[in-house]
Parts: structure tokens; sequence; C-alpha cells
């Protein structure tokens, strides 16, 4: 997607879209605003809702900032039940496994305080 082609998109938004994966008004109009949006959070980029905004706005051809209050209110809460069903992130693992070794006096010699480490 280019800024002249799409109403609203500008070029950061443009390159957001192409790399994931939406290149034309058709693709986002076949997923919808909520969905695009949700595509770009999840690639880890960090839009704010003006590009929910403008995203909507660019599929009715209108300015985002036109877009009724009512409406926004409605792509938020829209994109807020998509985010609940997904899945949580997992956390990764915070450490590696604990391996304990217990060390055993030879047979041949007497039992002492004193620690020794086998090579």
């Amino acid at each position: 997607m280019s800024a002249p082609k799409l109403r609203n998109i500008g070029p950061k938004s443009a390159a957001w879209l192409r790399q994931v994966g939406l290149r034309s008004e058709q693709d986002l109009s076949a997923i919808g605003p909520v969905a695009a949006f949700m595509k770009v959070r999840r690639a880890g980029f960090k839009p704010s809702l003006n590009l929910l905004y403008s995203l909507e706005g660019a599929l009715l051809g209108c300015h985002w900032q036109e877009i009724p209050e009512a409406r926004r209110q409605q792509l938020v809460a829209e994109y807020e039940i998509a985010v609940a069903g997904l899945p949580t992130a997992r956390a990764g693992q915070l450490a590696g496994p604990v391996h304990e070794t217990h060390m055993q006096p030879d047979a041949d010699e007497e039992e002492t305080s004193e620690i020794r480490f086998e090579e």
C-alpha cells in the first residue's frame, strides 16, 4: 500500500501493512480494519488507535477524524474482543533445570567432613 492509493495511510503505516501481507485496498477490505490492526500489532509494531481509525477511514474514503465517536468505540470494542480470544503469551523459560550432584566418599577412605570432588 502506498500513501497516494489509500487515504489516511502514510508511509510508515503503508510499510507496516506491506510487512504483514496487506498490499492493496482489496487485501484490507477482505479482512477489515480490526483484523488488519491486529496483524500489525502481532507483528511487533506499536501502532496507536489512530491507525485503527485510519484503516476504517481508508475503507470508507473519509478522513480518519471524520469517523463518528460511536463507530470508534465500536472498533475498539471489536479489537478488545478479538484480543481477548487470543491465547495468552507464554512466558519464556526463566531459568534452566536444576541438577543436584551428591558426592559419596570412597569406600577405602575414612569419612571426613572435607568435601572432595571427583574428576
